[in-house]
């Protein structure tokens, strides 16, 4: 028991009496025009995800590997807790 075909067409009837057939036109071509860029930007962001290659590595030291140690310090008892700290 859906919205039979009168009652749409007393609703756009309504709808035609407040607005006007010139504001619904604007309406419309606005609401084009919308979906229109939004469906330019969703294509354009996807030809720059495809075109471009993968950024590969500028400097000569990039794959240079950092040498160190890790120490542990044990430091005084806080309320019954004893409490290490990590330093690289």
């Amino acid at each position: 028991m859906g919205i039979s075909i009168w009652q749409l067409l007393i609703i756009l009837l309504i709808i035609v009496l407040l607005f006007g057939t010139k504001k619904l036109r604007t309406i419309g071509k606005d609401m084009g025009g919308a979906v229109k860029g939004f469906r330019d930007a969703m294509e354009d962001d996807r030809d720059d995800k495809q075109d471009k290659p993968p950024q590969e590595l500028e400097h000569a030291e990039a794959n240079r590997v950092i040498e160190g140690e890790v120490t542990k310090e044990e430091t005084t008892v806080a309320a019954g807790k004893e409490k290490d700290k990590d330093q690289v």
